[in-house]
This record gives structure tokens, C-alpha cells and sequence, in this order.
């Protein structure tokens, strides 16, 4: 088992925290109201991107597909009805362009999603439903669009799917 650390340290009169990991980085947080670096439940959307990012593009070069650019947009949609605000939906689109085949990339996505990344087992494993799709453009400016795998509370793709934020 391993540990992590984080020392946040309030910094000025507002809300602004700056955050320290047991790796030695560090990251600025901070409220609307003072609005100098990313509100905490953003930086939660930059863990998951950055976690699901890592799986698959590790995934696809191992798999020798050619990647010539990757994207991945991730879109949370927060209860604001009742605290505390919580994600009840992410979409994560990856967005790929190169000599990708889909199901390589599918495939990718879902490792990532059911097994790999710790971020997306975290948010799934509470209230979020945490959506997981990719979008590839080829040499030709051909796009193709797929779903991958839902994780999260009791959906499957196919049911009705989220407002599409993120995609495109």
C-alpha cells in the first residue's frame, strides 16, 4: 500500500490554498471570489483527465498505434439543488488524431475506465456516473465518434446518455 500526502496552506486573506504533495509539486487553488487558480472540484476533472490520459496514450503506443495528436475533454456536470455539490455526471471524450484503429482505441478507453486509473475508480465509486468516450480524426479529416463504457452508479451505454458537453 502507499501513501500520499497533501499539505494545503492558506495563503492571504481569501480562500487561496496552496497545496504541496509528498512528491514535492505544488498547486494553487483557490474560490470564485478571489479566482487565481482552479476551484478544487476543477482540479478533481484535471486528476481524471490526467489520470485516463496517461492510461491510454501508455495503452495505445504499446499497442504501436501511431498517435499524431491527443486530446482528452472532460465536462462535470455538479448538483447544485443540495450540498455538498456533488459530480453527478462526467463525460470524457478523447479526442485522437492519427492512424487509430477504433477498437484499439476502445479498447484503450475501457482498460483505463475498469482496471487502470485511480482517479476514475474514486469518482465512480460515489455518486458520479462517469461517462467514457473517444473521438478520432484520421489523415483524410475523418471523424469517428464512439462510446466506451459508463462507470459509476447503475448505467450502461446505451440508456439515455447526458447532455453532450465536451463533445466535438
Amino acid at each position: 500500500m502507499s501513501l500520499r500526502t497533501v499539505t494545503a496552506a492558506l495563503e492571504g486573506d481569501g480562500l487561496r490554498l496552496v497545496a504541496r504533495t509528498s512528491g514535492g509539486h505544488v498547486v494553487a487553488m483557490d474560490d470564485a471570489a478571489g479566482d487565481s487558480a482552479p476551484r478544487p472540484a476543477e482540479m478533481l476533472l484535471v486528476a481524471q483527465a490526467g489520470c485516463t490520459a496517461m492510461d491510454v496514450v501508455s495503452i495505445l503506443r504499446k499497442k504501436k498505434q501511431t498517435i499524431r495528436s491527443y486530446e482528452v475533454r472532460v465536462a462535470g456536470q455538479q448538483r447544485e439543488s443540495a450540498y455538498p455539490h456533488a459530480f453527478e455526471r462526467i463525460l470524457i471524450v478523447h479526442a485522437v488524431e492519427g492512424e487509430v484503429a477504433p477498437e484499439a482505441l476502445r479498447r484503450a478507453i475501457e482498460l483505463s475506465a475498469m482496471k487502470y486509473c485511480t482517479v476514475t475508480a474514486n469518482l465512480a465509486s460515489g455518486v458520479a456516473e462517469i461517462r467514457h468516450a473517444f473521438v478520432i480524426r484520421d489523415a483524410h479529416g475523418e471523424k469517428t465518434y464512439g462510446e466506451v463504457v459508463v462507470t459509476g452508479p447503475g448505467l450502461a451505454i446505451g440508456d439515455p446518455s447526458p447532455e453532450p458537453v465536451g463533445a466535438g
